[in-house]
């Protein structure tokens, strides 16, 4: 069986297992959680790892969705469908289990801002908030049914009352009035279900009743008095058809639990993977994980892998590669220097992806499948079975050469060590020769130098080793892929104040093709760090390279946003300044206008013409001014190219019309462009356009000439009753009216049009539909005219 227990012991991930049970909100999300074990089917874990990423995405979004933790519920529904009556414990379980369904379906139908796989799972609960609802008011507690559950038991409980409170105050005449003598105490309690009181032995006769009890003195005899009889029969009697009504009650709430059994069964499935899936998501976001590429091939890439279980601000991370340019990677350094922590890590994490648990690394981590991970890791000394160190380590390697597979991960730590150094070595080399020819991924740790040379020898095995700083005798734990590590004991030792003359005598000591080899490796060490230092220099001017980049083009962005701003501010300028003058040319005309109507001579008609000509030519001047101003960034030179091919939509100054438009087709074989102008259509060449792409008109804005607005608000009133008009002259005066309207400061007026046959209406509020100048409109209530009247809200 791949991922043996002894194996997963061995990687910790137990401890991983445990801390994502804590996250589980249900008690069968928990059982759920302790069961996962890695899987080798690679599309099962893809699917697990993006529900899982689906989970934190929504979680990010939306928060946790609530659960309801209780047991599992299915005994429950199994009992309710066979005809048994369930509990008020078990019906309230089934209660909540139905509104965590309901409320689940809520969760993910409210504020979807996209979709994920986890939906149709969602989607698959099947609520009752019929059944919920009668639950949940037919049952307070566990041992309390609610009034309300029926009419009837809220009529027994009724008369329970009365006959109780009758009791009472029957009772009250023997404990406040002159029978007080006889009782041993002033108080009223109850024997079997009958109330009694306390009577002093000797009075047993002065009180006639039913003996129920005597005290263990025998000095207080409990008499139910002959007066009350009745009465406690006839409360016992309620009592029993109330427990009859409530026993009803129960039975009918479990005939409809057993009816809808199906429901509650598949509600606790959906509830359980939802509740462990949505723990994967949040064990992933308090580790700060991220999700891993899976692919098939025999090869893992691990970005910036930290253990999960060692704290993050004090774990190092590490890229682990293996499988690409080589199959084996030896790992040397001096102890407690991360070698063992390091082959946990790719271990751990490829066991936490398979069983669909998002990884701390980065999300360009790389995970092939792994059909087994086999590790020898630790001192298993066996004192009970006579085993050293070294023949522990044997046991394990010999069933782990039993296991082989191309497609497995073997783990090896201190490969070789409790033996003979050089026979040790010389095994070891022979253990990893094998383990590569099947075909299997390796990571070992040692300490022999044979196995280095090994590894410089060998094609597909590569050298890494664990940094130390021996200036500060502290291991940095950064795993460094393609150099070996020193042991550098004699460097410790040195620090640690051994005598120099016994650190020489014991290099010299050390043959000399050892010495050789040592003193490459250290000269590479040394290439390697002044390297690095090169390669931070290098990203500290890359660095500051873009920043001042980001610096220079925010200060650009800034520039040509405040021309941009000054350029809007001018035309918005011009824009008012045209407004003004086309709101004084309006007014004056309409004065003019009037005082025509009121004097009517030739003469006085001819100059109010001359007049109207000069100041329409004029507004025209203003006009033609703006529209120069605000089609100041269009080219006009001859020798103008589109910046690029026109297209449906786009927007064009037609040079020849000197008015803008949109292309409705594109050239046809003599080079005309369908555009339209407004209400006009024309087919104009091509050099004749210019295209728009970032020149905005400004909006117009209301006139805020303080003269005019005061003459106008003088002659407009709130309303304008145009009944009786054609559909034209109707809208003419509206229009007119909608501008004095304006000037005048109104926010809102009505247009009275009558009811008639409803076509002024809809013609008046069709062209209010397209009229910028309005905000909205509507018919008008009651008391306002109903239909025969618009309301408008101006802008």
């Amino acid at each position: 069986m791949p991922f043996t227990d002894k194996t997963l012991q061995t990687l910790e991930y137990p401890k991983i297992i445990a801390r994502l049970a804590e996250h589980c909100a249900t008690d069968a999300a928990k059982r759920r959680a302790f069961a996962l074990v890695p899987s080798t089917d690679k599309d099962k874990i893809v699917a697990n790892l993006t529900r899982t990423a689906d989970a934190r995405r929504l979680i990010g979004h939306k928060g946790f969705p609530s659960f309801y933790g209780e047991e599992e519920i299915s005994a429950s529904a199994d009992r309710a469908e066979k005809g048994a009556v369930l509990s008020p414990t078990e019906l309230l379980r089934v209660a909540h289990m139905l509104r965590c369904a309901r409320g689940l379906i809520d969760y993910i139908s409210a504020d979807k801002p996209f979709e994920t796989t986890l939906d149709e799972i969602f989607l698959r609960a099947i609520p009752n908030r019929d059944l919920e609802e009668k639950i949940f008011r037919s049952i307070l507690s566990e041992d309390t049914i609610a009034d309300e559950a029926s009419p009837a038991l809220a009529d027994i409980r009724r008369r329970i009352k009365v006959t109780n409170n009758k009791i009472r105050d029957t009772l009250q005449s023997y404990v406040g009035g002159q029978q007080i003598k006889y009782l041993q105490e002033n108080l009223v309690t109850m024997r079997d279900g009958r109330y009694v009181i306390p009577v002093k032995a000797e009075y047993r006769n002065e009180v006639k009743g039913l003996v129920h009890d005597t005290s263990a003195s025998g000095a207080t005899i409990f008499i139910e008095p002959m007066a009350i009889v009745e009465a406690n029969n006839k409360l016992r009697q309620l009592q029993a058809e109330e427990a009859h009504e409530i026993e009803r009650i129960l039975a009918a709430l479990s005939a409809e639990s057993g009816d809808a059994c199906f429901s509650i069964r598949n509600n606790f499935l959906i509830i359980t993977d939802l509740a462990f899936v949505f723990a994967c998501g949040a064990l992933a976001d308090e580790m700060k994980c991220a999700c891993p590429s899976v692919v098939s091939e025999r090869y893992i890439d691990l970005k910036q892998a930290r253990h999960p279980l060692i704290a993050r601000d004090k774990v190092v991370p590490n890229d682990i590669t293996l499988g690409k340019n080589f199959n084996s990677l030896v790992i040397t350094g001096p102890n407690t220097g991360g070698k063992t922590v390091t082959l946990k890590t790719a271990g751990l994490l490829c066991a936490m992806a398979q069983a669909g648990l998002h990884i701390p690394a980065r999300e360009e981590s790389v995970i092939g499948v792994c059909s087994d991970i086999l590790a020898d890791i630790g001192d298993e000394q066996s004192i009970e079975q006579s085993l050293s160190t070294f023949s522990s380590h044997m046991v394990n390697i010999v069933d782990i050469l039993s296991h082989l597979s191309p497609n497995a991960l073997i783990l090896f730590d201190e490969l070789g060590a409790g033996t003979d150094p050089v026979e040790g070595a010389a095994l070891a080399i022979s253990i990893l020769e094998q383990v590569r020819q099947s075909g299997a991924l390796v990571l070992s740790t040692t300490h022999y130098p044979e196995l280095k040379m090994y590894a410089l020898d060998t094609d597909g095995v590569e050298n890494a080793s664990c940094e130390f700083d021996v200036s500060t005798l502290k291991p940095t734990y950064r795993l460094i892929v393609g150099m070996p590590g020193k042991s550098n004991a004699f460097n410790i030792s040195e620090k640690l104040g051994l005598p120099k003359e016994l650190i020489e005598n014991a290099r010299l000591r050390v043959g000399s093709d050892d010495r050789r080899f040592e003193s490459i490796v250290e000269q590479l060490e040394k290439s390697r760090i002044e390297m690095e230092h090169q390669k931070k220099e290098a990203e500290a001017l890359r660095r500051d390279y873009e920043i001042f980049k980001a610096e220079a083009e925010r200060k650009l962005k800034d520039k040509i946003k405040e021309a941009e701003e000054s350029a809007k501010r001018d035309s918005e300028k011009a824009k008012q300044l045209l407004d003004s003058t086309r709101v004084t040319c309006e007014f004056v005309l309409k004065e003019l206008e009037d005082m025509r109507k009121k004097q009517g001579t030739d003469e006085r008609s001819r100059n109010l013409a001359a007049a109207r000509k000069e100041l329409r030519e004029r507004l025209g001047e203003a006009e033609r001014e703006y529209e120069a101003s605000a089609y100041s960034e269009i080219s006009f030179e001859e020798d103008y190219v589109l910046p690029r091919p026109l297209k449906v939509g786009d927007r064009v100054f037609i040079v020849t019309y000197h008015q803008e438009g949109t292309v409705t087709a594109l050239s046809d074989k003599n080079g005309q462009v369908q555009v339209q102008a407004g209400i006009m259509r024309a087919k104009v060449a091509e050099s004749e356009l210019r295209l728009i792409e970032n020149v905005s008109k400004p909006k117009p804005k209301k006139p805020s000439e303080g003269k005019v607005k005061t003459a106008v608000a003088r002659t407009c009133k709130i309303e304008l009753d145009v009944r009786g008009e054609y559909a034209e002259d109707a809208w003419e005066k509206v229009d007119r009216y909608i501008d004095d309207a304006l000037l005048s400061g109104l926010a809102e007026a009505r247009i009275i049009h009558g009811k008639g046959t409803g076509k002024l209406r809809v013609h008046i509020q069709n062209r209010l539909r397209t009229d910028r100048r309005i905000k909205s409109y509507r018919n008008g209530s009651y008391g306002e005219g109903d239909m025969g009247v618009t309301v408008i809200v101006l802008k």
